[in-house]
C-alpha cells in the first residue's frame, strides 16, 4: 500500500532514515508518521498531498502486519463502507498482536490497534487510493459498532451508521456471524439502533 518504514529500505539505502528523509525533503514520500512513509503518486510529486486517513491506517498496518493480517474495522469500515461521512480523528483497525496507538504526524489523528484473530473476520477487499485494503463487511462491521461502540471516539456516530449498515446487511449471514461469535447480545442492540421490532 505504498508504505514502507526505514527497515523495509535497508536493503536499498545503507542508511535508510536519512534517505528517507531526503526523499520527503524532494516530496517524493510522504513522512505520515515517526518511522512510516508513504511513497507520493508520481502526478503528486511537488504538489500538496494528504492522503485518505483510512488508507493511511491500512497502510500502516499492512506495514507492520502483512497486508493479508490488516483489516479496517469498527468506525474506520463504517468510513470506506461510507455510513459515516465527516472524517474522523481515530482510526481502528484490527491486527493479530498487541501494538501502542501510532500519532500522525501530518494531521491531528491517531491509529488504534486491536488485537483479534483476524483470520475469524468477515472481511471483504476494497479499493483505496493506496491500493487494495481489506475492511469488515457491512454485516461484521454492525456486529463490531454494537459490541464497543466508543472504540474509535466516534460514539455519536454509531447509530446512524449501525442503521445505514444494518439495512445492506443480509439478515441470514448477521444472524450466523452474531452466533459464530457470540455476539447475539450486540446483534439485538443494533436491531434496536437500527428500529428493527422482533
Amino acid at each position: 500500500m505504498r508504505t514502507i518504514r526505514p527497515q523495509d529500505a535497508a536493503e536499498v539505502y545503507i542508511h535508510p532514515r536519512p534517505e528517507l528523509a531526503r526523499l520527503a525533503d524532494q516530496g517524493v514520500v510522504h513522512r505520515v508518521a515517526r518511522g512510516y512513509y508513504i511513497a507520493v503518486p508520481q502526478e503528486q510529486v511537488g504538489r500538496p498531498w494528504l492522503p485518505g486517513f483510512e488508507a493511511v491506517a491500512a497502510g500502516v498496518a499492512s506495514a507492520i502486519y502483512g497486508p493479508d493480517r490488516a483489516v479496517l474495522m469498527g468506525v474506520s469500515a463504517a468510513r470506506v463502507l461510507g455510513a459515516i461521512p465527516r472524517a474522523l480523528a481515530t482510526a481502528v483497525v484490527a491486527v493479530p498482536g498487541q501494538h501502542r496507538p501510532i500519532e500522525l504526524l501530518d494531521r491531528v489523528a491517531t491509529l488504534r490497534f486491536v488485537k483479534r484473530d483476524t483470520d475469524a473476520l468477515d472481511a471483504e477487499r476494497v479499493e483505496t487510493p493506496l491500493g487494495p485494503a481489506l475492511t469488515t463487511t457491512p454485516e461484521q462491521t454492525v456486529l463490531d459498532l454494537a459490541r464497543r461502540p466508543q472504540l474509535g471516539n466516534a460514539e455519536s456516530e454509531v447509530p446512524a451508521a449501525i442503521s445505514a449498515l444494518y439495512r445492506r446487511s443480509d439478515q441470514e449471514r448477521l444472524e450466523q456471524l452474531a452466533k459464530q461469535q457470540h455476539l447475539t447480545a450486540a446483534l439485538r442492540r443494533a436491531e434496536a439502533w437500527a428500529g428493527v421490532r422482533r
